[in-house]
């Protein structure tokens, strides 16, 4: 072992799992450092993948032919479509998993990864010449060589855990934080911050009363996570139970506070507003009586259960009275507390779209060290880092995606753009365009681009086009098939919908919000022979050719938008470009476009401090 490799990609969560895999799958000799070769893919919080917009980012990255929606659909124990309620834009697919097999699933993946080799150690510095990163030294003295060096620490950056007011230094319970990096980096003129996450106390199963719970089911029809055909559930499939604290609840957390490292002055850095602890929300939402908990199985043989909700950095002793007030929690049992955790992670303006440093040359950075938070937002970021760490040494295109193309590309463009000031949650408010980037497409926003650089194989673009061709066919056929109004006018009347008066193309039925293309099968004979013809990806073909008929006008004018927001990125802005000699633009927007460099308008227009009226004075100027 001469430790000289193409890339190496420090620690194996999410993020690093996506990156090592990308890397060493498009060629690059790619090593793959963690602590312990028994986390690899670890889920430290909750048990599932997915939820509203994340659920979209795994079918981002797996239309990309990155691992996370394989591995979580063979491991999956519940899978449901969030919001099918309301628009498919809104729709969010989201998988609770068996923690352990996760893991097995994530190392029969790396392991079996033409190129990728695995290292269980402590990185503790970079070797870092003229500006560029050269390799990494690790705990046991050893100096490994590379070309490029991917991080992704994860909340171990100088950890440090909270259980009540006893603080234990680690980067998860039980396992030991990492130190060097953070204080390396600021000597080389990185900006560095502390924020916070927690995760609530895990019980046994067996002292649960289900009984007293309102069961959640999944779902038991064809969606998944992956593209692929070849890809499956394969584990039984399990339930979800629902219950509610209450007022005894609240009194016994209120009691509390004064031992909560959130109120007491023991934690400073902050913490996710959107996933708030069980104590935030009683102060928060002090007129609420109840709030919603969810009691998550961890695995097919396990009596572990996550209490969603219930996140708490108090005492042991205070989460176990306030729990057994809730409905069915009378006699439960822990097996562990839930705690917070404070951790260290880099301002991502210092990044470029790439996620490429901007102080030092193929150092890149994915996940929580660039201040998110969640499983889906670090592994996109890690696809993308892989992509680009394999692309700079090898010398090719940067590889980039925008906001009118995935959610990845929102998420990053927010990052480089505005930085964080929280940790940094992924929402479908957050994507201008999000009529275009629904789950059903990713693949065709993105799967032919993943074909071109190589990540992407054959039989996956294959399968796209042929689930493309067949869809579009299918809409042609709606477009070609003339009704008459004694051909549906019966089972119009049946389901009280308004009758034809006149002849009309199947197509224009379909639009009516109340009318599937499955229900006209049943009563128009060449519709249904074209079904037949779909095979098993029917239902998966239909519901494609329905969201694009349905949502024609709405996808139509988005992209008109889109359109706009694309010319003002392709009017490219010089690093080099002096903004504090312009006196027209603010203050504000001077300092701001002096800091964050963009690399066009678009960018810039995005930076929070640079108003409308900046960018019309750049307009000008460049148009002089």
């Amino acid at each position: 072992m001469d430790f000289v490799y193409d890339i190496i990609v420090v620690g194996a969560g999410h993020a690093g799992c996506e990156a090592a895999s990308a890397a060493a799958r498009l060629g690059s000799r790619t090593l793959l450092i963690t602590m312990d070769m028994n986390k690899i893919g670890q889920m430290s919080c909750n048990p599932a993948v997915g939820g509203i917009a994340k659920g979209q980012i795994v079918r981002e990255i797996d239309a990309l032919g990155g691992q996370m929606g394989q591995v979580t659909d063979r491991s999956a124990i519940q899978f449901r479509m969030l919001n099918r309620s309301k628009g498919p834009a809104m729709w969010s697919p989201r998988s609770q998993s068996d923690r352990k097999q996760f893991i097995n699933e994530w190392v029969k993946t790396l392991s079996n990864t033409p190129n990728l080799y695995i290292w269980q150690d402590v990185v503790t510095e970079l070797i870092v010449s003229d500006s560029t990163v050269c390799g990494v030294k690790t705990m046991l003295g050893i100096e490994m060589k590379a070309r490029a060096v991917v991080l992704t620490n994860g909340t171990f950056l100088n950890g440090l855990l909270h259980f009540g007011k006893a603080q234990i230094r680690g980067g998860r319970t039980s396992e030991p934080a990492s130190y060097g990096i953070t204080e390396q980096l600021v000597t080389l003129g990185f900006k560095a911050d502390r924020m916070k996450t927690g995760t609530p106390a895990r019980i046994d199963r067996r002292s649960i009363d289900f009984t007293r719970l309102i069961e959640q089911e999944g779902d038991v029809d064809w969606h998944q996570f992956s593209y692929l055909d070849s890809v499956h559930r394969q584990l039984k499939q399990m339930s979800c139970w629902i219950t509610y604290t209450n007022q005894s609840t609240h009194e016994i957390l209120r009691r509390g506070l004064p031992d909560s490292p959130l109120y007491n002055g023991q934690i400073h850095s902050i913490g996710p507003r959107y996933c708030p602890s069980i104590e935030t929300k009683i102060v928060t939402f002090a007129d609420k009586d109840a709030h919603q908990l969810f009691l998550e199985p961890e695995g097919v043989d396990s009596n572990e259960y996550y209490v969603n909700g219930f996140s708490s950095s108090l005492p042991w002793q205070v989460q176990l009275a306030a729990m057994k007030t809730v409905q069915g929690l009378e006699n439960v049992i822990m097996y562990r507390p839930g705690y917070a955790i404070e951790y260290d992670f880099f301002d991502p303006t210092q990044l470029h779209h790439t996620l490429e440093t901007k102080l030092i040359h193929n150092l890149f950075f994915a996940g929580q060290i660039n201040g998110t938070t969640g499983y889906e937002e670090a592994a996109g970021q890690g696809i993308v880092a892989g992509i680009n760490a394999h692309h700079s040494i090898s010398g090719l295109s940067p590889f980039t995606l925008a906001r009118d193309e995935s959610y990845i590309g929102v998420l990053i463009d927010d990052l480089v753009t505005k930085g964080v000031d929280e940790p940094y949650r992924m929402f479908t408010s957050r994507a201008e365009y999000r009529i275009l980037l629904r789950q059903d497409n990713a693949d065709e926003r993105l799967t032919e681009r993943a074909y071109k650089i190589g990540l992407a194989d054959s039989y996956r673009c294959d399968l796209y086009r042929a689930k493309k061709s067949a869809s579009d066919g299918l809409q042609q056929l709606l477009l070609d098939t003339k009704v008459k109004p004694e051909d549906v006018n019966g089972w119009l009347a049946a389901n009280n919908l308004s009758e034809l008066q006149h002849g009309c193309k199947l197509h224009d039925l379909v639009i009516r919000p109340q009318v599937s293309i499955t229900d006209l099968s049943a009563i128009i004979p060449s519709l249904h022979q074209y079904l037949n013809t779909l095979g098993d990806r029917r239902d998966e073909i239909v519901e494609s050719a329905e969201i694009n008929i349905k949502y024609a006008g709405y996808i139509h004018r988005e992209q008109l938008a889109a359109e706009k927001l694309q010319r003002l990125e392709q009017i490219s802005l010089s690093e080099s470009f002096d903004y504090n000699s312009l006196q027209s633009l603010s203050t504000e927007a001077r300092q701001k476009l002096s800091r964050i460099k963009p690399k066009s308008i678009g960018e810039a227009s995005r930076i929070p401090g640079v108003s409308p009226n900046d960018i019309s004075v750049l307009l000008v100027l460049l148009g002089r």
